[in-house]
């Protein structure tokens, strides 16, 4: 049976928790208007780069000058697939559900002979997938307490379009979470390489208009490809950390009215064993008295 003191020990320790998921959910919530600022923010650049990158590759697509990064090796033999989560727990199912898109995305690959190389964003994600597919796993690249930079998504692009001219892979996908709310996040496949024109959008109607390009639309597209890469792999970051202090806010948020529930439920078991340890005392003083 539970004595009082071992009550009053787990209420107050479940009222410490409280406190520090209370502490978190705030923190969260300030976070997260600079992570959704930030990420509403870089969408119509990456948009509209898309959306030129269409006009631009619509004709080039079938052309045998066309850059590599937009025709493609001619193979679909290797696929590189980019796991962006975090570092950090405690955010509910963001990690789960991205990792979830990519393990079902991964797994039709294998079932169809292809081979799998996986790069992770954020040791959460490496966690996950380690699991069933370490050997798959490339690296892990960090992302760290500090706010997502164009410099760390700049880094990761050079060295997945370094692994691409090398010939390591001839698709590379990129997968994380679209910010919708605090309540809701979209897990999110996008491929990188070859660009996938197709769903970049209709491109910008000319209304019959012929456009010249100088210099030449090859020329445009060998500067543009590449850039594009790190573009959308920022975006992406800056989605995830927009996604993970969202998530994280509603998570911490039920665990402090979790906690309240149990400290009430408790509360109330201790109040009543205390009761019932007075009455019994009560009892026994009374029967005393009368035997004496």
């Amino acid at each position: 049976m539970t004595t009082l003191k071992q009550f009053r020990v787990r209420i107050a320790s479940i009222k410490s928790t409280r406190k520090i998921t209370k502490a978190m959910q705030m923190v969260a919530a300030a976070k997260l208007r600079r992570a959704q600022v930030a990420a509403e923010a870089a969408r119509p650049f990456a948009e509209r780069m898309e959306r030129v990158l269409a006009n631009l590759g619509a004709s080039m697509k079938d052309n045998p000058g066309a850059p590599r990064l937009l025709s493609g090796t001619g193979k679909d033999d290797t696929h590189l697939v980019i796991v962006a989560t975090g570092d950090r727990g405690l955010a509910g199912g963001f990690t789960s559900n991205i990792v979830k898109l990519a393990r079902a995305h991964i797994n039709k690959l294998i079932a169809d002979g292809k081979t799998v190389k996986i790069l992770a964003i954020g040791r959460k994600g490496r966690d996950q997938l380690r699991r069933d597919y370490g050997r798959m796993i490339l690296d892990t690249v960090e992302v760290g307490a500090k706010a997502v930079s164009y410099a760390q998504a700049h880094a990761i692009a050079e060295r997945v379009l370094e692994m691409y001219e090398a010939g390591a892979f001839d698709v590379a996908t990129l997968f994380y979470a679209r910010f919708k709310s605090v309540i809701a996040q979209t897990p999110t496949a996008q491929r990188l390489i070859p660009a996938d024109i197709t769903q970049s959008g209709t491109g910008t109607d000319l209304k019959g208009a012929i456009y010249t390009y100088e210099p030449d639309e090859t020329e445009i597209l060998a500067d543009l490809l590449p850039r594009n890469v790190a573009i959308q792999i920022f975006r992406g970051m800056l989605e995830n950390s927009a996604s993970f202090f969202g998530s994280q806010m509603t998570a911490m948020d039920n665990a402090t009215r979790n906690a309240g529930d149990v400290i009430d439920k408790l509360t109330i078991q201790y109040n009543r064993s205390r009761q019932a340890l007075i009455t019994k005392e009560l009892i026994e003083i009374i029967s005393g008295a009368e035997a004496l």
